[in-house]
């Protein structure tokens, strides 16, 4: 069978974003491994990823315009080029391996990780037509649900490769893997340009439905990273005693069952041919996700057993969670504007980093004051306002 020119395109840059996120997810275990073995804080450790997250706001929010002036193509280069930069930081003696030194290495990888994302989700955008709102749905559900798959892997290869070769040697296996990357990256990739030459100060969204799905983005993903990010992993090794390895493996299996899901979403939502979801459809899954968490949290404070609780609820949870999340992913693209599609997708992900940064912040602080039941009652009060705002949709 011959690939049309669109289709080979979809999947190198499908191949590309997948070796990325693998070696982020098993960055993201790795730093928290080996920093929590150091005897840092459950805030602490949320500390590490602040300017993670903090520098991925600021990536969206102008990455988008640098697109315009530089290539689509060029965006995805330099994050894979930084991601092997932040990788090779981390190999140091470490002596050097302090709070400040990590959180900087942090920061360059939340700059090449937002680089990445919105380089591959702009390009689709550029790569089907307008009357094609099934296959864009397609595309993009495939597109976030691999990935996140992938991402759920990289948790389990950073588990293993912690507990087999050590924090150094599994650092320079990553780069090894960005570095081929790269290089495949280089050769195959065609220049994804628009004609569109925005102002700096043209960055911002003037589109009400892409401002409300910012904003219902926000307490979205600001749900799920209040307990995800550290209050679990932590809560699952020192109550419940689980290995570095159980962990990984039970954080991968969530993401990447997460990750499955996104990807059939279209078949789920019984979508046809032609049609799309629009923001109604969105309200109406993301409403069925506001109980669960206080649920779990229900039965970890009322003493039924925490590892099944957890297990069972969190599984639950991600499986809704993953139909919005790639309910989302396709209405941005397809709200936004042809010639200004990075710009529009990078304010849009500067909501969804920003609701990450919150909810990383609230996970530790939250945590460490209240346990993780506390995390997963606050986690049900996002949903329910991103659902409100979802509501308010009209396109």
């Amino acid at each position: 069978m011959t690939l049309d020119s669109a289709t080979k395109q979809y999947l190198t840059i499908t191949l590309s974003y997948w070796a990325f996120t693998l070696t982020d997810g098993a960055l993201r275990m790795l730093v928290l491994f080996f920093f929590h073995g150091l005897g840092y804080s459950p805030l602490e450790l949320a500390s590490l990823f602040i300017l993670y997250e903090f520098f991925g706001i600021l990536t969206n929010l102008y990455g988008g315009w640098l697109a315009t002036r530089i290539g689509l193509n060029v965006l995805l280069y330099i994050g894979l080029g930084l991601q092997i930069l932040a990788l090779g930081m981390l190999t140091v003696d470490p002596s050097m391996l302090s709070l400040v030194y990590v959180m900087i290495a942090q920061a360059i990888s939340g700059v090449a990780k937002d680089l990445n994302k919105m380089s591959a989700k702009s390009s689709i955008k550029l790569l089907i037509s307008d009357n094609q709102p099934a296959k864009l749905y397609r595309w993009i559900a495939l597109l976030t649900g691999s990935k996140n798959s992938l991402k759920g892997l990289g948790f389990f290869l950073g588990g293993f490769l912690m507990a087999t070769f050590g924090f150094s040697n599994s650092l320079f296996a990553l780069m090894a893997l960005l570095a081929v990357t790269l290089l495949l990256s280089l050769i195959f990739l065609q220049p994804q340009t628009t004609t569109f030459k925005p102002k700096f100060s043209e960055t911002l969204s003037k589109s009400r439905d892409i401002n409300l799905l910012s904003a219902a983005r926000f307490f979205l993903f600001g749900s799920r990273d209040i307990w995800f990010v550290v209050a679990l992993p932590v809560f699952l090794q020192s109550q419940l005693q689980w290995s570095h390895l159980q962990v990984g493996s039970f954080m991968a299996c969530w993401v990447i069952g997460y990750g499955l899901i996104q990807a059939l979403t279209p078949k789920i939502t019984r979508n046809n041919q032609l049609q799309a979801p629009s923001g109604s459809a969105l309200t109406s899954w993301v409403a069925k996700l506001a109980l669960i968490p206080a649920l779990i949290a229900g039965g970890l404070v009322y003493g039924l057993d925490p590892a099944i609780t957890l297990i069972i609820g969190l599984f639950a949870y991600g499986g809704i969670f993953a139909i919005n999340s790639s309910i989302h992913s396709f209405l941005i693209v397809a709200f936004a504007q042809r010639d200004s599609v990075s710009t529009d997708v990078g304010f849009y992900y500067m909501a969804n980093a920003s609701g990450r940064l919150a909810g990383i912040i609230l996970s530790g602080l939250v945590y460490q004051q209240q346990g993780l039941a506390a995390c997963l009652i606050i986690s049900s009060l996002m949903v329910i306002i991103s659902t409100i705002l979802s509501a308010k949709i009209t396109r």
